[in-house]
C-alpha cells in the first residue's frame, strides 16, 4: 500500500502495448510520488510518455504492471465501473483539443457534469463563470468563441465538481502565447488558492516554468 502522505502514487508501473514485429514499452517502471495540492509538470518530447503516464494516473488506462494509488485506493486493482465513478467524481481532465459540445453554451457545457451527478448546482456554476472571466459569454455557443475562451471552459468543466486532480495534456497546445499564458495562470491558482493537484503534460518549456516541480521524461521513463 502507498505511503499515506502521498496523495498520489505510482510503484514500478510499466504499460506495454503490442506491437507488429515488437510490443511497444510505453512506459518503464515508473516511480512517482505527488503531494496534495502539487503542481507538477511533465516534460519531455512527443512519444516520450507524457499523456500515456497521464492515462494511467487518471484510471483512464491500466497499467501492465506495477501499483497505482489515488488517496490510499488501488486502481489498478479497480474494475471499469469503479474506475469511472472515481474520475467523474475526483479527476478533472483537460486535453488540447477542447471536447465542447458544440450545440451545447458555455454555461451548459460547464455545467454537464453536474448533470450527470443528478446535481444542480446553479452556484457552483456561477462562481466558475467569474473564476474564469466568461459571465458575459455564458449563453455563446462554442463556435462563436476564440481558443482562450473555449479552453477556459474547459477548465470550468474539468472542475465544477471540486475533484482534488486535474490532469492536463498539452492544453497551451492550440493557444497562442496570450491565451496559453491565462489558461496556465488559471491552473496554477487552482493550485495554490484551492488545493488542487495540477500533473501538466508539456513540451513547453515555458508552460513548465508555471509548475512547482518540474520531471522529465524520455523513452518511456522519469529522468533522475
Amino acid at each position: 500500500m502507498c505511503s499515506v502522505s502521498e496523495f498520489l502514487q505510482t510503484r514500478n508501473v510499466s504499460k506495454v502495448y503490442p506491437g507488429q514485429g515488437s510490443d511497444v514499452h510505453a512506459l518503464r517502471e515508473i516511480d512517482l510520488q505527488i503531494k496534495a495540492g502539487e503542481f507538477i509538470a511533465l516534460t519531455g518530447p512527443s512519444g516520450c510518455g507524457k499523456s500515456t503516464l497521464l492515462h494511467v494516473l487518471g484510471g483512464m488506462d491500466g497499467p501492465t504492471s506495477g501499483e497505482v494509488w489515488f488517496r490510499g485506493q488501488p486502481l489498478h486493482r479497480m474494475k471499469e465501473e469503479q474506475l469511472v465513478g472515481l474520475r467523474r467524481r475526483e479527476i478533472g481532465f483537460v486535453f488540447q483539443f477542447f471536447h465542447l459540445l458544440p450545440t451545447m453554451t458555455v454555461e451548459e457545457n460547464i455545467e454537464l457534469p453536474l448533470l450527470f451527478a443528478g446535481s444542480d448546482d446553479r452556484e457552483r456554476v456561477e462562481e466558475l463563470l467569474h473564476l474564469v472571466g466568461l459571465e458575459k459569454r455564458r449563453h455563446a455557443l462554442p463556435a462563436t468563441l476564440s481558443g482562450g475562451e473555449m479552453q477556459r471552459v474547459a477548465v470550468a468543466r474539468a472542475i465544477v465538481q471540486n475533484p482534488p486532480l486535474v490532469l492536463a495534456d498539452e492544453p497551451t497546445g492550440n493557444l497562442d502565447s496570450e491565451n496559453g499564458r491565462n489558461v496556465l495562470q488559471l491552473l496554477s491558482r487552482l493550485s495554490r488558492e484551492f488545493g488542487t493537484s495540477i500533473v501538466l503534460a508539456t513540451h513547453n518549456s515555458e508552460a513548465a516554468a508555471f509548475a512547482v516541480r518540474t520531471l522529465q521524461m524520455k523513452d518511456g521513463r522519469l529522468l533522475a
